[in-house]
C-alpha cells in the first residue's frame, strides 16, 4: 500500500529527528527529505512543527512496539530480546551509525518552537509526556513477557526498565563510537541477567 503524504512526512520527520534531534529538524527539511509538497504542511499539520514532531514520536514508538510485542509473543523473552537488539543493530549499521532513536532525541533535546514562553513550555511538556509513554509501552511489553515466563511482578518491572534503559543508552554510545561493539556487550550481559532470573522461576 502506498503511504499517504501525511504518513511520509511523519516517517521522514522521525528519521530526521533520529539523526539531528528535534530542533535541527525543520519543516522545510522534512519536505525536502520526503519529496512532498510544501503546501501539505499546513494542510496536514495545522499546529505546525510541534504537531509533526508529536506525531513522529508516536510513529517511532509504534515502529518498535509492534514488532517487539510480536517477537516477545512468538519467541519468548530471550528470543524477543535478540530481535530487539538486532533491530537496533540493523538501524545503526544501515545508516552508518548516523541515526539513533527519535524518542530519545525528544527526551534529551529541549523543544524550541516559533512561539516563545508558555507555548513552547506546553509543547515541551507534551512531547516529554509522549516520549515517556513510548518508553512505558516498551517496558510494559517486556514486563508482560517476563510475567508470562513466571517472574514476579516487581522483578519483572525492574528488569523491563533495565532492558529498555540499557538498549536506549547503548544506541547513543554506538552512534558516538560508530561501532556496534557496546551493543554486543550490553546484549550479552542482559542475556545473562535475564536467563539467570528466569532460571530461578523453574528451579
Amino acid at each position: 500500500m502506498t503511504a499517504s503524504t501525511r504518513e511520509k512526512m511523519i516517517a521522514g520527520a522521525a528519521d530526521l529527528m533520529s539523526r539531528r534531534g528535534i530542533n535541527a529538524t525543520s519543516m522545510r527539511d522534512v519536505v525536502r527529505h520526503t519529496a512532498t509538497p510544501r503546501g501539505s504542511i499546513s494542510h496536514h499539520f495545522p499546529d505546525g512543527k510541534r504537531q509533526l514532531i508529536a506525531d513522529a514520536v508516536t510513529f517511532a514508538g509504534q515502529q518498535v512496539s509492534i514488532p517487539l510485542e510480536k517477537a516477545m509473543s512468538e519467541r519468548g523473552v530471550m528470543g524477543g530480546l535478540r530481535a530487539f537488539v538486532a533491530s537496533w543493530r540493523r538501524r545503526l549499521e544501515a545508516t552508518g551509525f548516523e541515526a539513533g532513536c527519535p524518542v530519545l532525541a525528544v527526551a534529551v533535546d529541549r523543544y524550541v518552537g516559533e512561539a516563545s514562553g508558555k507555548e513552547d513550555e506546553t509543547a515541551q511538556q507534551h512531547l516529554l509526556d509522549l516520549a515517556d509513554g513510548v518508553f512505558a509501552d516498551w517496558r510494559q511489553i517486556m514486563r508482560a513477557a517476563l510475567l508470562r515466563e513466571g517472574l514476579a511482578a516487581e522483578r519483572a518491572d525492574r528488569l523491563a526498565t533495565l532492558v529498555v534503559a540499557s538498549i536506549e543508552g547503548t544506541v547513543a554510545m554506538c552512534r558516538a563510537s560508530r561501532s556496534a561493539a557496546a551493543l554486543d556487550q550490553v546484549h550479552e550481559e542482559l542475556e545473562t541477567v535475564l536467563s539467570t532470573a528466569l532460571a530461578r522461576t523453574t528451579g
